[in-house]
């Protein structure tokens, strides 16, 4: 199953929070069907998402993209103007 670094955990929970968004509100990562992942903010998760939960973080993850990131680990930068890179690597 996907990981969150602290990292990932901490930028998660503050796009979520800035959507203003219910509770229970997180971050989506979908598969796009060109060997590209997408990642938006999400209400809920829709029917079929793994969600994966870490330091109040949630990802939503579409079935797909679950398959493809089982293995990994999802961390997150922020750079000086604000804007969010997320990166992936293998757990281990």
């Amino acid at each position: 199953m996907l990981t969150l670094t602290e990292n990932a955990s901490t930028v998660v929970k503050s796009i979520t929070e800035q959507t203003n968004e219910a509770d229970g509100a997180g971050l989506r990562i979908s598969h796009d069907g060109a060997d590209a992942l997408q990642v938006a903010p999400a209400a809920e998760p829709q029917p079929g998402d793994q969600v994966v939960e870490d330091g109040g973080a949630r990802v939503f993850l579409e079935e797909t993209a679950a398959q493809t990131l089982d293995d990994k680990v999802l961390d997150a930068q922020v750079d000086d103007q604000g804007a969010v890179q997320f990166s992936i690597a293998l757990q281990g």
